[in-house]
């Protein structure tokens, strides 16, 4: 009864909220569900990984540290980047599964059939690096392996890119995080871990202004 009246859902936006009370086996899972999942949409993805790099040390030890930094975080990133991996592999799989029908779907307010068809001649042109690049995109990320699944993506090609974009989107945020940490503690004594919030913040910032800046003055454009 305690922890149902202590937990409020704004927490499940919080990275450190996973990292306290699942560690690194509920980062999995979130990384699963975020890249794959219609209901992972909403779960922190580039702000969690990158403040695991700042535990890294602390999650590592949950399975197997070596005493050695560069060791542990190479699996973290290999156990999280497969996670991702499959979560991808999973919307995918679900896309393909759902796709054929919704072609012949009856049109209505929200569903189009011509934008299938756009999403279709998207992928055949530039699948691979929106795979890799959707990786990097709150939301977006969640929702492109399985458009690509409803639209026919290549398989073979699907895999390969869904590979890369795992490990380059963990290696990234979790390596940031970890020295980005370790250097700013160093130099100026200042830890990152008391004020996450900022961090997190920050974070969602950069990684959402592109994307609302696209839409805002595409937009624009159109109505120019």
């Amino acid at each position: 009864m305690f922890l149902l009246e202590a937990f409020h859902w704004s927490q499940l936006l919080q990275p450190q909220f996973y990292i306290e009370h699942g560690g690194l086996w509920l980062i999995l899972f979130v990384v699963f569900a975020e890249t794959g999942l219609f209901a992972g949409f909403f779960l922190p993805g580039d702000s969690l990984l990158f403040v695991a790099g700042i535990y890294s040390t602390n999650l590592a030890a949950e399975l197997w540290s070596t005493g050695n930094e560069f060791t542990d975080l190479f699996l973290l990133m290999s156990l999280i980047a497969a996670a991702g991996i499959a979560g991808n592999a999973t919307g995918y799989w679900f896309g393909k599964k759902v796709g054929p029908a919704m072609f012949n779907w009856k049109e209505n307010l929200l569903f189009k059939r011509k934008y299938l068809i756009q999403a279709q001649e998207f992928y055949n042109k530039h699948g691979g690096g929106a795979i890799i690049v959707a990786r990097f995109i709150p939301i977006i990320r969640t929702f492109a392996p399985i458009v690509a699944g409803i639209v026919g993506m290549d398989q073979k090609k699907f895999v390969s890119f869904n590979v890369i974009g795992s490990i380059a989107w963990v290696f990234s945020m979790l390596f940031s995080g970890h020295f980005l940490q370790k250097w700013i503690l160093s130099e100026f004594g200042f830890d990152l871990k008391n004020h996450l919030e900022i961090i997190v913040l920050g974070i969602v910032f950069f990684t959402t202004a592109p994307v609302i800046i696209k839409l805002f003055f595409g937009k624009s454009n159109k109505a120019s």
